[in-house]
């Protein structure tokens, strides 16, 4: 019985890392993505990000 839920547990994990990744590389794009769209929109308005505070 303790082997078939070892057997159940581990593609369990898998699958939740390869999400963890996944939600990893995704917030990382998205950031990627609002930095390049903050960068255009400043430009567009020219105003200076170096002095606006930016999170």
């Amino acid at each position: 019985m303790a082997e078939h839920i070892q057997l159940c547990r581990a593609p369990r994990e898998q699958l939740l890392e390869a999400a963890r990744r996944e939600l990893a590389k995704f917030e990382l794009q998205e950031s990627e993505f609002r930095k390049k769209n903050r960068e255009q929109h400043a430009a567009k308005l020219r105003l200076p990000l170096d002095k606006i505070k930016v999170r």
